[in-house]
């Protein structure tokens, strides 16, 4: 009788280990898309007005007193954080140093123009967190790559 129960036994742990798989293939995929989606805003939608001095944004830094630089500094900072996202050994502390900047976009919404799109920097944190929670284990290879170079 156990020789008849043993493939049965065999076959059904087989077929659970398929979906299993595939689930976890689906969120590969599914973070890598949102990875890139995010390097795409803030390379394009958030840095590009910003670098190119587009109206919109010389308008609402020149309303907040601190002119061209700091628009081209946080441009920079948001363009080289989406495309740290996209750096395996930078996609767990970049999402946390954007992280970072979007905290300061909401506190910078909420002082200066009372709240007016203060939702988006934080909308933005969510999957920002989660992409730094999924990719925490790149911060220790990043952290073992300096000081091998330290």
């Amino acid at each position: 009788m156990s020789e008849t129960t043993a493939p049965v036994t065999t076959a059904a742990s087989a077929a659970s280990v398929a979906p299993a798989a595939g689930r976890a293939r689906a969120a590969r995929v599914a973070l890598r898309t949102l990875t890139v989606l995010l390097a795409l805003f803030y390379g394009v939608a958030s840095a590009l007005p910003k670098l190119i001095a587009h109206p919109s944004a010389v308008v609402a830094f020149d309303t907040m007193g601190w002119g061209s630089a700091a628009m081209y500094i946080i441009g920079v900072l948001e363009l080289t954080g989406g495309i740290a996202l996209l750096v395996p050994v930078l996609s767990g502390v970049a999402p946390l140093a954007l992280s970072a900047l979007m905290a300061g976009a909401f506190v910078v919404q909420m002082s200066y123009f009372d709240g007016e799109n203060a939702a988006t920097p934080l909308i933005l944190i969510v999957p920002l967190a989660l992409l730094a929670w999924t990719r925490r284990r790149s911060n220790a290879d990043l952290v073992r790559l300096v000081k091998r170079r330290a």
